[in-house]
């Protein structure tokens, strides 16, 4: 491959002496008051600022736990100063520069921002950064003590010297909150790819941190699976893989108790949907129309066809609560198509291979999936081709016509946008799904914070609705860390916005 292609980086207006606030939340807010604290003693094991996420809410979130709202206690009692700063507003979906320096991290300062809700008497307060990379739960002061109370989630950028909050939610139950009647491609959903490859394996298999359950609790809402089908008609047992390889050096794992931890998931929470793209590997002789039987046969009535949504279109979010959505990247057998009145599941068995912006099914699905990094220098040309479909994504208006919020430039139906995080090769070790994941997650963090949705993006393209589309991740939730996908899922509070 040649020398990696450069895309344009977005250039924070933020400058020392102005720290940007941008709201992504739907309720207006008032910056009241900042005060600066000094630690005198830095602490002795101290973590990276690189990318701290604060959480404010009005009441306890599920898992995963966040940190305590404070540092732990010091020998040395910390020095803390009010800064004058104006009351400044910030209203849904806008920006505010405040005259005030960011914190100075390497000094071990924090700062301590109260913003109020206009109209209430609610004030929440945030520390930033905190004393771990995990979020930090703020409660409002006082509560209103009738459950109503506001949830956001806020993420310190020092190098952008930006300070985000979006609209929060419970990653394990966020689509309670949208309309039934929202098709599924105008969501902002998380998604992992090779989701299955979270135990023991080689290190160029393995792309996920955690269970598929942990990361549906996470708010992953789209799981990328592989299985290898028999050449033996007489066995249905669809083993998982990862191209030519088992998904765990201990035994072989099966697509039969994946899709039983997904539907107990669905029975537990059934405001979610989740997506589920089926792709024939590994080296099993069996073929894709062999794969399409068994699906049809034995998957798609377990536990009951009535858990399935697996129509050849795009459905609603309301006709897929509580239900697998099927997303077929293999060719269908004429016998299943016949029963099945033409399809199965949306279409993407013609599958552009390793695109920046490719086409299939009809145009019901959009993708990025270049996957062929062979050099640490070629990241960042992966990382433009996800920035450029995060900005194709961001330009539709999904909400369709006669809906409030419908009118955009291009309403009506819109393809799934599927945007591919993932990239590695097999023999280079700097290029192993991990490394690869370590610099693009926190890019397109700070990409989602700070320049998505006003056009600012690399192809400084008409902004529709906003939404991400579909961001399929490797390596999410390592160590605690949700970041990635809270800020997919906080860009959903758009379309709450436009109703």
């Amino acid at each position: 491959m040649g020398a990696a292609e450069s895309h344009p980086v977005y250039v924070s207006p933020a400058t020392m002496g102005n720290l940007m606030i941008r709201n992504l939340s739907i309720t207006p807010l008032e910056l009241v008051e900042a005060e600066r604290i000094t630690h005198p003693a830095p602490p002795a094991a101290p973590q990276p600022f690189s990318n701290i996420t604060a959480r404010i809410t009005g009441r306890q979130p599920g898992p995963p736990s966040p940190a305590p709202t404070e540092p732990p206690a010091q020998h040395d009692q910390p020095i803390t100063n009010k800064e004058a700063i104006p009351i400044t507003p910030i209203q849904p979906f806008s920006e505010s520069a405040v005259p005030i320096d960011p914190p100075d991290t390497s000094a071990s300062e924090q700062l301590r921002l109260t913003f109020s809700e206009p109209g209430t008497d609610r004030r929440y307060t945030l520390t930033f950064p905190g004393a771990t990379p995990q979020s930090l739960v703020m409660t409002p002061s006082p509560p209103s003590g009738d459950g109503d109370d506001k949830e956001f989630t806020a993420i310190f950028l020092p190098r952008s010297c930006y300070l985000t909050l979006l609209s929060s939610a419970h990653l394990s139950t966020w689509m309670a909150a949208l309309p039934s009647s929202l098709p599924l491609s105008s969501l902002s959903i998380p998604g992992t790819h090779n989701s299955p490859t979270y135990r023991v394996a080689l290190p160029s298999v393995r792309c996920q941190a955690v269970s598929v359950p942990l990361q549906l609790a996470g708010g992953v809402r789209f799981l990328d699976v592989r299985v290898s089908c028999p050449g033996d008609s007489s066995s249905t047992d669809l083993a998982l893989v990862h191209a030519a390889f088992p998904v765990a050096l201990a035994g072989t794992k099966y697509l039969h108790d994946l899709l039983a931890s997904v539907h107990a998931f669905l029975a537990a929470n059934p405001s979610e949907t989740v997506l589920l793209s089926l792709k024939r590997e590994g080296i099993g002789k069996g073929t894709d129309q062999q794969l399409s039987q068994i699906l049809a046969r034995r998957y798609l009535t377990e536990p009951s066809p009535e858990r399935w949504f697996a129509e050849p279109r795009i459905p609603t979010l309301g006709e897929a609560r509580g239900k697998i959505v099927l997303v077929r990247r293999f060719l269908l057998d004429e016998g299943v198509a016949a029963e099945r009145g033409g399809g199965l599941g949306i279409d993407g068995s013609v599958w552009p291979d390793n695109c920046e912006d490719g086409m299939c099914g009809g145009g019901l699905i959009r993708i990025q999936d270049y996957y062929d990094v062979a050099a640490p220098d070629h990241i960042d040309k992966k990382i433009g081709f996800a920035r450029g479909q995060l900005e194709r994504a961001a330009q539709r208006d999904a909400v369709p016509k006669g809906m409030p919020g419908a009118g955009g430039p291009e309403s009506g139906p819109v393809p799934l946008f599927i945007n591919f995080l993932s990239a590695s090769s097999f023999f280079n070790a700097q290029c192993w799904p991990d490394r690869i994941a370590a610099k693009i997650n926190p890019s397109i963090i700070e990409y989602l914070c700070t320049a998505h949705g006003p056009g600012q993006g690399p192809g400084e393209i008409t902004v529709g609705d906003a939404g991400t589309g579909i961001v399929v991740m490797d390596w999410v939730g390592r160590d605690g860390d949700w970041d990635l996908c809270r800020c997919i899922v906080g860009w959903n509070a758009r379309l709450q916005l436009q109703r």
